[in-house]
């Protein structure tokens, strides 16, 4: 799976990416805006991203048009995991900071059942 790294931060973009590429994924970016995102939306599967980013708080814009418009999963990393709510469609998780290996590995193999039209019930896991 190809899986967008959307975070602001760069030692937690890093863990990140190093997490993803030891799952056996493909890591893209990292990337700090929307726009950068976009650039790269239709070449990935999944994306792990986070609610303020560098151009605002705008991740949950942004997740709302990687889904709609890419159909891409999208995994919430955050400080802030109660301001993501639920009922988000496409959204297979949220994952607060700070934040285990083990934990972000759940959130890529939800996004991977969900690339596979796997249903998910996710609201129950938040």
């Amino acid at each position: 799976m190809r899986v967008l790294i959307v975070e602001d931060e760069a030692l937690i973009a890093m863990e990140l990416e190093r997490i993803v590429t030891e799952a056996g994924h493909k890591a893209v970016g990292p990337v700090a805006t929307v726009e950068q995102a976009l650039a790269h939306a239709p070449r990935v599967d999944a994306a792990l991203v986070d609610l303020g980013l560098a151009d605002g708080m705008s991740g949950a814009a942004l997740a709302r048009r990687l889904t709609d418009r890419y159909g891409i999963s999208v995994i919430f990393v955050t400080g802030s995991p109660g301001d993501v709510g639920h009922g988000l469609d496409g959204a297979v998780d949220v994952i607060g900071k700070p934040f285990s290996d083990e934990r972000i590995q759940q959130g890529l193999n939800k996004a991977d059942a969900a690339s596979k039209g796997q249903a998910l019930n996710v609201a129950a896991d938040w």
